[in-house]
């Protein structure tokens, strides 16, 4: 299940983090600061995520 969860990951937080980050520009914090701490938090809210996401799919397969 780990190789599965770490092919996962890429996908995963590359996408959570560029959705916060979108969220971040929407809401009109356009500075520096915002915009790395919501990719931070995308990137670490993407762990758990990838980990329930790899078990939902190892348990339909097995």
């Amino acid at each position: 299940m780990f190789r599965l969860a770490a092919i996962l990951f890429s996908m995963t937080s590359t996408t959570l983090a560029g959705i916060a980050v979108i969220a971040v520009l929407t809401m009109g914090y356009d500075t520096w600061m915002p915009i790395v701490v919501a990719a931070a938090v995308g990137f670490v809210l993407s762990i758990p995520a990838t980990w329930w996401l790899a078990k939902q799919i190892t348990a339909k397969i097995v």
